[in-house]
Parts: structure tokens; sequence; C-alpha cells
């Protein structure tokens, strides 16, 4: 079964972390990608995502389509990437989410993807 794994994370501006800041950050997560990969859970469907400056949100009701900048839900941490995980069971899938590097400063969340082709 196939598991996104969301990591959330406070936004903090670029100009605020040093290149060996990042460096570091980036090269935890290329660590965190290779044991997935290693391990074949890892979908290779996973992306980051920019920052919420550039999100919209977009809502229809009755009809009316309303567009508001940046993300849905007024909160210090902001969705800023994924994985798709492909993982025999939950345990499976949160003991890898719980590796991940975002799940030390932030929040990381697990949740099923939901399968089409198997609804009939």
């Amino acid at each position: 079964m196939k598991y996104a794994v969301l990591i959330y994370a406070q936004e903090v501006p670029a100009d605020q972390v040093s290149p060996e800041e990042w460096g570091a950050v980036m090269a935890e997560y290329n660590a965190y990608t290779k044991m997935l990969d290693d391990a074949g859970v890892n979908t290779n469907g996973g992306e980051a995502l920019h920052d919420t400056p550039t999100a919209k949100s977009i809502r229809v009701r009755d009809g009316k389509t309303n567009v508001t900048d940046g993300p849905f839900a007024e909160t210090k941490e902001a969705l800023g990437g994924f994985y798709i995980l492909d993982c025999q069971n939950m345990e499976e899938a949160v003991r890898y989410a719980a590796q991940c590097p975002g799940a030390k400063s932030g929040t990381v969340e697990v949740r099923p993807v939901i399968d089409f082709s198997q609804q009939g």
C-alpha cells in the first residue's frame, strides 16, 4: 500500500540560512532518500515544494471560485514536501517517517494513499 509522508516545518527565509546550513539539511535529506531507496519503499513520487507565499488556495462555493494567496491553514508550520512510500502497512510507513529529517524540528504526517484502480 502507498503512504504519503507529508513534511511540515516552520519556513525560514532563504537569506537567513547559510550555504553550510542548507548543505547540511540537504545532506540529511539525501541520506534519508537513499535509505528509502535502498529499503525499496521509495516510489520516487516525492518532491520539495516552494515556500507558502507562492501557493494559492482555491475554494468553490455555490459555483463561485474564490482564489486566495497562501496555504489554506493559518499555521506556523507549512507543508514543505512529501514522499510517497510503498509499505506493507501503516506501522512500517510510520517507522520510515520517523527517520525523516523533518521530524526532528517539524511534523511529519503519514496518510494512506487511495488506490482508485482498486475501487469497485
